[in-house]
């Protein structure tokens, strides 16, 4: 399943923080999220992260994991042509 995570920093983005990150993006891989693109954003959020993963329970998780430092809105992404009125193609 295909997510987009809205994300701000709780605080000013730090070394710390960026390490932390990385430590739980080793953990989001066993889990097996792949982060398809990270975008820095102006605006209400401060990056939109594009991942990837086998369902709603494992990406919340890998938003919880963060709670601490982010506030993340997570949406589920269904493809245009799958989520047409007529269905899919």
């Amino acid at each position: 399943m295909m997510f987009i995570a809205l994300v701000k920093f709780r605080t000013m983005l730090s070394r710390e923080i960026v390490a932390e990150n990385l430590k739980d993006m080793e953990t989001d891989a066993k889990e097996q999220v792949r982060v398809v693109n990270i975008y820095w954003t102006l605006g209400r959020y401060d990056t939109v992260v594009l991942f990837e993963a086998p369902n709603e329970t494992v990406a919340m998780n890998m938003a919880l994991r963060r709670a601490d430092r982010m506030e993340i809105e997570t949406l589920v992404a269904v493809p245009a042509d799958e989520g047409s009125p007529a269905g899919p193609a």
